[in-house]
């Protein structure tokens, strides 16, 4: 990668694109388009666009720089399929959708924990809000279960994130679920993952319309 590339990499894309492809194979719809929130590099985007050429994907950043290297990695590897990346900052609202239809799923990333908690309550209810009847919102990241880590590295990155700002932090899985709840999102399912981290997959109103 040359030294003036726009392109960020974060290595644990790289290890953890194949277990949420597999969940999300699981979840996403057959057609229409994803939503994914704080892309950051734009690898998971290309990754999950190439994995599922029938959906369309809409990655979307805050940060300048993460747009332009999700920008970079879009150029580079030209799936037809993902869409150039939208400014999207979850506290803003209402969210600059690009599309009138509803996005058939919404996908986050490590995101909730490496934010304050407040971003956490505005992604949850931008999901909501946005989201037809039925559809996942799907996060991914580590999360304290029973006010506990569930691995002593979890508790080193945890303490890590709040020295660099107290209002960062691994999230109680608890306190996540009751919030979706309050905003209309329906826990389907915690799946564990690799490296001590989970899936929550979470639906708008509860099941799928059938």
């Amino acid at each position: 990668m040359a030294a003036s590339d726009a392109r960020r990499s974060a290595p644990a894309t790289a290890r953890n694109r194949e277990p949420i492809g597999d969940v999300l194979e699981r979840v996403l719809p057959a057609s229409g388009w994803v939503l994914e929130i704080a892309s950051g590099t734009g690898e998971h985007a290309v990754a999950f666009a190439q994995r599922f050429p029938g959906l369309t994907f809409q990655p979307s950043d805050a940060d300048p720089e993460a747009l332009a290297s999700i920008a970079a990695w879009r150029r580079d590897a030209a799936p037809p399929n993902l869409r150039e990346p939208l400014r999207l900052d979850v506290q803003e609202r209402p969210w600059p959708l690009p599309d009138r239809s509803p996005p058939g799923a919404v996908l986050c990333v490590n995101l909730i924990h490496i934010a304050p908690w407040s971003a956490c309550l505005a992604l949850l209810d931008g999901a909501a809000a946005s989201l037809a009847h039925g559809a996942p919102l799907v996060l991914y990241g580590p999360y304290r279960e029973g006010g506990v880590h569930t691995a002593p590295s979890n508790a080193a990155f945890d303490e890590s994130l709040r020295a660099r700002d107290p209002r960062w932090g691994v999230r109680d899985l608890e306190a996540v679920i009751e919030q979706a709840s309050r905003c209309g999102l329906a826990l389907e399912e915690v799946v564990a993952m690799p490296a001590n981290n989970r899936c929550l997959l979470l639906r708008r109103d509860g099941a799928p319309p059938r």
